[in-house]
């Protein structure tokens, strides 16, 4: 993580989580963090089986010229990656395990820019991880940001952030070409084969 938003709200969520591997989303307090707020979002596993946003924060519904409450949050990325980056939230859901993501953002009359965005599990009270707090945050600043809206996100490379391992995963590269021309990339089956492989590092 190298961009300072995402540095901040991880850390929050490590220390609210203390030994648990993900905090009740009754444990997150807006107040804790007001200054990130416009920056992040909460997505919530819905009953027909996507996952879509619960609250987008000012700055993001900004970047891309709408508010996001109530869509889906697999709308924000180029078509070849709509069904993996749903998947993906789903497993760090499931594996209870946060995800980071660089990605670049396309706009509606061809700028770009880079991105870091990060995904962390929250529980509900019966226990089952339904809910995710994350960020989007750009890695520079940009003028045209404030002025003319994000088209999609095109995912660059992804590591998981497991808090009982010294080291993250390794990165994924992923070619920008092959996302741009809308062609799958299977992120679903890499994030799946990551965490196979850090829940056998935990067994040894």
């Amino acid at each position: 993580m190298r961009v300072q938003t995402t540095i901040e709200i991880f850390d929050y969520w490590n220390r609210i989580r203390g030994a648990a591997d993900a905090p009740l989303k009754s444990q997150v307090e807006p107040s804790a963090v007001p200054h990130l707020l416009q920056s992040l979002f909460i997505l919530e596993r819905r009953e027909g089986g996507d996952i879509g946003f619960r609250l987008a924060g000012t700055r993001i519904c900004d970047l891309f010229g709408r508010d996001l409450r109530g869509e889906r949050f697999s709308s924000l990325w180029a078509n070849g990656q709509l069904a993996d980056i749903e998947r993906t939230a789903m497993g760090v859901m499931d594996h209870a395990m946060p995800a980071l993501f660089n990605a670049t953002g396309y706009s509606t009359v061809g700028h770009q820019a880079s991105f870091e965005i990060i995904m962390m599990p929250l529980r509900s009270p019966d226990g089952a991880c339904d809910r995710l707090l994350g960020a989007i945050a750009p890695a520079a600043a940009a003028s045209w940001l404030e002025i003319v809206p994000l088209e999609f996100l095109a995912l660059d490379r992804s590591r998981l952030l497991p808090g009982k391992f010294d080291k993250a995963a390794p990165a994924e590269p992923r070619p920008i070409n092959r996302i741009v021309a809308g062609k799958s990339i299977h992120f679903g089956q890499v994030m799946r084969r990551m965490v196979s492989q850090l829940l056998s590092v935990e067994a040894r």
